[in-house]
Order: C-alpha cells, then structure tokens, then sequence
C-alpha cells in the first residue's frame, strides 16, 4: 500500500461519497474513477478507512434513491430518521456534527442520539463510574454531590444527567463504555468515540 498526500477539500470529498459501513478510501476510488483496477484479492493489511464510518445525508439519498426502485422506502430525509433505526449510525452524520461547535456540544449529541436509538437500555450508563465520582445520574444534584465543580447537564431529550467538566479523553471513554453497555462491538465503540 502507498501513501498520498491529498488537500482537505479532496479529501472531504472523497470521504462524503462513502455508500457504506466499512467502505475504505480504495474502495470510494475504484468506484468513482472510471477504468479503475478491479480491487485484488483481500491481503492480511487492509487499507485504512479515511472516512468516518457513517452515511452522510447525501449518500443516504443516493441509497434511498436506489432502494425505492426496488421496494417502497421512504425517499424523504426525515422520514427515514424517524422510521425505526438499529444504531446510532443510522442517524449522526458528518453535518450534524459541524453544526455543534464545542466538544461538549458534541458530547451531548452523540448520548441523545444513544439514548434515542437505545431507549430501553439507556439507563445502563447509570453504572458507568469513576473511582470517586457518577458520570451520568437521575438529577444534577446527584452530580454534584459526588465531587466539585462537576458541570452536570441534561442529555437532550432524556431524564438522565452527565458531568461536563472532564477532558476531552474522558468524556471518549465515556462515549466508548456508553457504546459498550448498550451492546456495540468494542470495534463500533471505538468508532463512536471517534465521532467526538
């Protein structure tokens, strides 16, 4: 495998074009460029993806395009978010993430939408604990009596409670034992946090 250098611009580029899950950046090639070798057989040392793993909206309406053909599925973008969605994947895209501007913002997000794809298991993340300090609660004040200047805030659209004030690398392994407790692989989980 050799490595190229390619601009930002090219490279969001090729990333947006991603059909889907697990899709490597060779792959998007030799599917955009006409007269492009055929993929070889799988070797031991898969190329790495360049993209997130997720559908963005607009190949989501491209494979909604393609599937209405066959069956009829919705074509209308929030039709399919509401419509009945197995993972977290199935909803968070590249451009819902832009329009949160801070990591916390993010952080938010991503539980919301974990929440709102695994109503009925959400509660599990009440487990997740550091050694002297809750990370998600019932109420900000249970929060907060577990150590100082906690900064609890509301998941969206949830009763549960999280701590805000951690770094970035702690809230990522927040996201991963989130992911990991509502039954993702530890290879999805890694993924989720990578979102953040």
């Amino acid at each position: 495998m050799k490595t190229i250098e390619i601009d930002d611009d090219l490279y969001q580029y090729i990333a947006g074009q991603t059909l889907k899950i697990g899709e490597s950046a060779s792959d998007i090639l030799r599917r955009l460029l006409p007269g492009a070798p055929v993929k070889a057989a799988a070797s031991a040392a898969e190329p790495k993806n360049i993209a997130p793993e997720i559908t963005t909206k607009t190949n989501r309406d491209n494979q909604e395009n393609l599937a209405s053909k066959d069956a009829a599925v919705p074509t209308d973008a929030k039709a399919v978010k509401e419509s009945k969605v197995g993972n977290i994947f199935d909803l968070v895209t590249p451009a819902d993430l832009q329009t949160e501007q801070n990591i916390v913002g993010r952080f938010l997000y991503l539980l919301s939408v974990l929440a709102r794809v695994h109503k009925k298991q959400f509660h599990k993340v009440l487990d997740i604990k550091g050694r002297n300090r809750l990370y998600f609660g019932n109420s900000a004040a249970e929060l907060n009596e577990t150590g100082t200047s906690t900064n609890p805030k509301q998941i969206p659209n949830t009763e549960f409670w999280v701590i805000t004030n951690s770094n970035t690398t702690r809230k990522k392994m927040m996201l991963t034992e989130t992911a990991i407790k509502l039954g993702y692989s530890a290879e999805d989980a890694e993924r989720i946090r990578d979102l953040l």
